[in-house]
């Protein structure tokens, strides 16, 4: 028995089957090992450095934020007051830049790292594992990640990229960089590069990012360097500061105005209301791909949402809050979102914008029409064409209104124009109702003509058939004490038929009548299709610090056929001057800390162990079982992650080089394990790259993008960075190790040999794939069917398209495999 254990060993450990394929593996204890056990234990290896590599590229990624993130002051006229400047402080990188440079190298730096430490490892010759990589890496992330965009969107909502002219150029240069490795290898100088081919793709990667940084400033069009949209921004609304004088990323206007449409939820702490708040801003704040991108690492490791996510008591306070601007929200999002958001940000007076003049309005239906106003500003010599569109909100075309769906003519000097749309006074009582009247450019217009910001109106139909009913607009009103007068506003809705009236007092709660407001009882009147009351009652500012006091104001006994609605009774509270400002700068302190709390950027070892060893963060009270789950797979590489430097020394540039170190060693064991498992289960290497390879270095991207699709309002973060990065994969990820070994090899006056073979064919399948994939993109901008944008639209269009990219991919993994296995017979 002993002597054919004995056997068997012998002849296991001699058949040490794929041990020169590494360069850094086989372990030498894997000899007495079955070839399946070996097979699962490389591919369970495999899918654990991907995690590792997810890890380290979400810390590298904080670095490249905290890099692109850096500000400088800037001093302008005060567009306000004569002789005055404002200082702001504006980001020192551009967007475009940014992303086409640190932001490609930090999500493509597997694929690039892997080629060149395979190119070195194998003594200056091309191997098949990193060029493969690359290649198959740029097909899912066109194919696949574009297909998940598409379809994640809920439907009808839609996503348009808006810097469209950076994205038809990073576009062409994705489709031309595969195009110029297939001629470079097939049919320049047949499996061989030459020193000057190399240095030609490597100096193609600065050439798109200038190219395509002079199309984000219009450039080509206009010949005039568009100034930031940012410093646009900062100009017009100069951010706020804090008692210290730094920034905050909200104005205190806006959390008062949050802080009354809490209402009457006095039962939150103020660190509650300060969470609520943080996450509204959340929720709105603009993020930079790079932010989305290590946010989709951290969905797979359990580690800190860069999102605020609130405990399951505040969530439902959220959103009965938000009800009823999410609701308006759903019933315009898809037109809000087929609008190309490039327009809105254009203030350059060289070319005319139109708008409407507002983007409420509100009639009667016995007027039986309601007249539209749509104003233009910046240049008047030339007419202009417009198209308005009416879109059912509550109301139904033919039954409440008239349809509207034609274009019109703005002439030569004309600055105002007046559009008419009917309604339908059916004498029947219904509640009042809305619709939407969408204003666009026709095509070939918006050459020679811009939208404003106000391209969407909501009118509103109110009902005169009936008296309609009475109440207070808000549950809860907030005042200073040296307010003067509180004004508490009446509405009269579904009906404004005749005069009618409602009785109004007040009554004491802890505030005293004559001593801390004049109290009153009184009759107000709404005189026909009149819709709206203000009450305004006197306030007492007796000088002295009390506490908050309130008081009720009810409303009661209504007339001529007028009935009570559900908000009958409304609470003033009066807030002394001294504690209102006490409160509410607290209140923006915490915020300021709650917001602070999402930043990328580290300041210390013992903050980054502490994150580092605890499930999202740290965060418990909002973690999920897949947090644990995912933090428990990932506790190893958080805690050995943890000893890079944080992103607060040197500005972020030793934790990118340092991150990049660690990057480059697990891309070496990468390229091993994944040569050695592709060995063991008899995939060529070519194989291994477009599959296993180029999926699971592209797993973050697909999370991030996903996320990008779904929060972000336009297509650019979620797939308008996609075609870049393909391009400087090839560039970047080819060109240098191609100069490296072409310098090398010329030095020795030997040819640089890079075999075609499967690459150039899976090259060819793959271009085949982009010009088709980017025709639907294209064909999706420009038909209604699609919802006129990449991403989104009705449901049965939006997954026909995502299905479409998935068999492309598959289709081009089919060709591949069957080349390579040579049942396609391919000459190179």
């Amino acid at each position: 028995m002993t002597d054919d254990f004995n056997s068997t060993a012998s002849f296991s450990c001699q058949k040490f089957k794929c041990s020169a394929r590494g360069i850094l593996l086989p372990f030498g204890l894997e000899a007495c090992m079955s070839i399946q056990l070996r097979a699962v234990l490389y591919f369970i290896f495999l899918l654990y450095l991907f995690l590792g590599i997810a890890i380290v590229a979400d810390i590298f990624m904080s670095s490249i934020e905290t890099i692109t993130s850096r500000r400088r002051k800037i001093r302008y006229p005060d567009p306000t007051e004569n002789d005055k400047y404002l200082t702001v402080e504006v980001r020192i990188w551009n967007d475009t830049v940014a992303n086409l440079t640190l932001m490609a190298l930090g999500s493509s730096s597997p694929e690039i790292l892997l080629s060149i430490i395979e190119i070195i490892g194998n003594r200056f010759e091309a191997g098949e594992l990193g060029p493969g990589t690359i290649v198959g890496s740029a097909a899912y992330n066109l194919l696949m990640i574009c297909a998940i965009c598409i379809s994640a969107i809920k439907a009808p909502e839609t996503r348009r990229i808006k810097l469209y002219s950076v994205f038809m150029v990073t576009s062409f240069f994705g489709f031309f960089a595969y195009i110029w490795m297939f001629i470079v290898l097939s049919i320049i100088s047949k499996d061989v590069v030459d020193l000057w081919e190399a240095v030609i793709t490597f100096l193609l990667f600065p050439l798109v990012v200038i190219i395509a940084f002079l199309a984000e400033k219009n450039f080509y069009v206009s010949k005039k360097i568009d100034m930031e949209e940012e410093e646009q921004t900062l100009i017009l609304t100069p951010p706020e500061h804090d008692e210290n004088g730094s920034p905050r990323s909200f104005r205190k206007n806006e959390l008062l105005q949050f802080l009354r449409d809490l209402g009457q939820t006095t039962n939150l702490s103020l660190e509650d209301k300060a969470q609520l708040f943080a996450a509204k801003l959340s929720e709105s704040m603009h993020r930079s791909r790079m932010q989305y991108r290590i946010q989709g690492s951290r969905m797979l490791t359990g580690g800190k949402s860069l999102f605020l996510n609130l405990p399951d008591k505040l969530q439902e306070i959220y959103s009965e809050v938000s009800h009823r601007e999410m609701l308006t929200d759903r019933k315009a999002s898809w037109t809000l979102k087929s609008i190309d958001e490039d327009h809105h940000s254009d203030l350059n007076e060289q070319y005319p914008t139109i708008e409407f003049s507002t983007t409420t309005y509100a009639v009667l239906e016995c007027e039986q029409r309601v007249v539209l106003k749509i104003k233009r500003w910046g240049a008047i010599d030339a007419d202009i064409r417009f198209r308005l569109d009416t879109i059912d909100g509550t109301a139904t075309a033919g039954e409440d209104y008239v349809k509207l769906s034609e274009e019109f003519k703005m002439e030569r000097g004309q600055q105002e124009k007046r559009i008419t749309i009917h309604v339908i006074d059916d004498n029947q009582w219904e509640p009042d109702e809305t619709f939407f009247v969408k204003l666009s450019l026709p095509e070939g217009e918006e050459t020679h003509a811009k939208l404003g910001s106000k391209t969407i109106a909501l009118v509103t139909i109110i009902n005169d058939d009936e008296p309609g009913f009475i109440e207070f607009e808000e549950s809860i009103t907030l005042v200073k004490e040296s307010i003067g007068k509180a004004e508490i506003k009446l509405v009269r809705s579904n009906g404004a038929d005749g005069r009618v009236s409602v009785h109004y007092r007040t009554k004491d709660i802890d505030a005293v009548a004559t001593k801390d407001y004049e109290p009153a009882q009184s009759e107000i009147i709404f005189e026909h299709g009149e819709i709206s009351k203000i009450i305004a009652i006197p306030i007492m500012n007796d000088l002295e610090a009390e506490k908050d006091e309130s008081f009720a104001v009810e409303l009661y006994d209504p007339t001529g056929g007028a009935q009570l609605g559900k908000h009958i009774k409304t609470v003033v509270t009066i807030i002394n001057d001294d504690d209102y400002k006490t409160m509410a700068n607290r209140m923006a302190s915490l915020v300021q800390v709650d917001m602070d709390k999402l930043s990328v950027t580290k300041t210390s070892w013992g903050q980054q162990f502490r994150d580092a060893m605890n499930v999202n963060g740290g965060d418990l009270e909002t973690a999920k079982f897949g947090h644990y789950i995912g933090h428990a797979l990932a506790f190893f590489w958080k805690v050995l992650f943890a000893l890079v430097p944080p992103t607060a020394i040197a500005g972020g540039w030793l934790t990118f080089f340092v991150s990049l170190i660690f990057i480059a060693i697990l891309t070496a064991i990468v390229g091993d394990v994944a040569a050695i498992f592709g060995c063991l289960v008899g995939l060529k290497d070519s194989i291994t790259a477009i599959s296993f390879v180029a999926l699971g270095t592209s797993l973050p991207d697909t999370f991030a993008s996903m996320i990008a699709a779904k929060n972000s309002k336009t297509a650019d973060d979620a797939i308008g960075n996609v075609t870049g990065s393909n391009s400087v994969n090839v560039f970047l990820g080819l060109g240098l190790p191609w100069l490296i070994a072409a310098s090398y090899w010329e030095s020795k006056n030997l040819p640089f040999t890079v075999k075609a073979g499967d690459l150039s064919f899976s090259v060819l399948v793959f271009s085949v794939c982009c010009i088709l994939s980017m025709s639907v993109l294209i064909i999706r901008r420009y038909a209604s069917v699609f919802g006129n944008a990449e991403l989104g639209g009705p449901v049965i269009p939006k997954y026909v398209c995502s299905i479409f990219f998935i068999c492309l991919w598959i289709g081009y993994l089919t060709l591949s495999g069957l080349q390579a296995y040579g049942h396609i017979k391919w000459h190179s």
